[in-house]
């Protein structure tokens, strides 16, 4: 008897649509636009108060943990809503790189080990923070750092408290002090990029050997790729749904210029691309959240089109809005940064559909 596959299910729970009005809520009374801009400007982004608000107080943190480690033993889909409203408000907390893509590495060592289990649960708590001294723009079936001693581009090093990293002979957890981080001068002002220089990992908390850390690793940036589809659709939603109020609003020969039909073509056509984003973003949480054997396939198809979706639409929300979008008290630049930066992030589109040909047996272009 044949096993029919279990076709993906890409609406949102009534757990899911009360998790994103949680989260939409803290992020409207805790984060403002004009303050994001001035500690952005400053080079100091984080809101270690937001952080722990969200990740300890809301239990965000720990979405994707057990609940016998200290978690909330939700799923892949409840994590990309909270990076969903994240894009949205383009708030800068380590949450992607430290409750997604250090967290799910852990998960998948021996959670039976003292370490390792100690160490997933000050991440689910919101205790402490991790982050993966790989490059922001490693992909999952990219090349690795192994044995590196100093790793350009590692996103949210100024807020972690632990760094995991890729030796030859296996995966090593690194304290602050173990570490020097070297600010970058990066596009993207809210994700703020590291340069990180490791010395000797004799006192070093050995996690795994060789063989299992890669495999956790490729794992961790595999959900990486995938959430980060679910940050890109909050940034494209937001992009359109901001330019639509914009483009009521203003007017021009005494009518506003959302009638004009020029700029209604381009408003329809950015919906239809933001609807297919959703569709690839939720499928590829789908396929993870179900441990699904296409989620490779999933996480490249959502990264190869949603991160050029969020370009787009963060493009269209600029030039839409005029002389103001062009202003740096306007957060437009803010979305298109975040666009940009987040593209190259995990794997380029084009290294994605490198992937998909691969994996569907086709010739890559």
């Amino acid at each position: 008897m044949t096993t029919q596959p279990t076709q993906p299910d890409l609406l949102y729970s009534e757990a899911e649509d009360d998790l994103r009005a949680a989260v939409r809520s803290l992020l409207t009374e805790r984060s403002d636009t004009a303050s994001l801009l001035v500690r952005a400007e400053a080079g100091t982004p984080y809101d270690p108060e937001l952080w722990k608000a969200l990740a300890g107080n809301m239990g965000a943190a720990g979405l994707l943990v057990p609940e016998k480690l200290g978690g909330q033993g939700a799923s892949h889909r409840e994590a990309a809503v909270v990076l969903e409203e994240l894009g949205r408000a383009v708030t800068p907390i380590p949450y992607l790189t430290s409750s997604v893509i250090a967290t799910t590495t852990l998960l998948d060592l021996d959670v039976e080990s003292t370490e390792v289990a100690t160490l997933i649960h000050q991440l689910a708590t919101g205790a402490k923070t991790a982050v993966l001294a790989v490059p922001l723009s490693a992909s999952p079936r990219g090349p690795l750092p192994f044995d590196a001693p100093r790793i350009t581009g590692v996103a949210d090093a100024p807020v972690a408290d632990v760094f995991l990293l890729l030796r030859s002979d296996g995966l090593y957890a690194l304290g602050r002090a173990d570490v020097t981080v070297e600010a970058l001068t990066p596009l993207d002002l809210t994700r703020p990029l590291s340069a990180v220089t490791t010395g000797d990992t004799a006192g070093a908390t050995r996690l795994a050997d060789a063989p299992v850390a890669e495999r956790a690793v490729r794992r961790g940036l595999l959900a990486g790729a995938a959430l980060l589809a679910s940050e890109q659709l909050g940034v494209a939603e937001w992009c359109l749904q901001e330019t639509v109020r914009h483009t009521r609003e203003r007017h021009q020969f005494n009518r506003p210029i959302g009638s004009f039909q020029a700029l209604k073509h381009r408003m329809a056509q950015l919906w239809l691309a933001v609807v297919s984003a959703r569709a690839a973003a939720r499928n590829a949480a789908d396929a993870l959240a179900t441990d699904s054997p296409e989620a490779p396939l999933a996480a490249s198809l959502a990264q190869a089109y949603a991160s050029r979706v969020a370009v787009h639409a963060a493009e269209e929300c600029v030039q839409l809005h005029a002389g103001i979008g062009m202003t740096w008290e306007h957060p437009a630049h803010l979305y298109l940064k975040r666009a940009k930066a987040d593209e190259i992030a995990l794997g380029t589109p084009g290294r994605h559909k490198d992937t998909l040909a691969e994996l569907v047996g086709l010739q890559a272009p």
